[in-house]
């Protein structure tokens, strides 16, 4: 599936944000990643994206400019909007 871009909002000590960007670059999927703890900016726009504390957020932008947020590592729900099947 096509995707405009891939942003993932997580922190370095997070195991699953850690294991989804393995994934990703396992599957030859190119994003921008942002860590929170870091960036207190970006934190504040994922919270506003995702009314979320907890991390990974992932937000997916499709070609129509609509965007999918993702809580967690959800790959399930990640392989469907990217089109990645194990």
């Amino acid at each position: 599936m096509a995707v405009t871009s891939i942003t993932i909002y997580s922190t370095v000590t997070c195991p699953y944000c850690k294991l989804e960007k393995q994934w990703l670059d396992k599957n030859g999927v190119r994003y921008e990643s942002f860590m929170v703890d870091q960036d207190q900016e970006k934190a504040d726009e994922m919270i506003k994206k995702s009314g979320q504390l907890g991390v990974p957020v992932t937000e997916i932008v499709m070609p129509d400019g609509k965007s999918e947020i993702v809580v967690g590592f959800d790959k399930p729900r990640l392989g469907e909007l990217l089109g990645i099947k194990e």
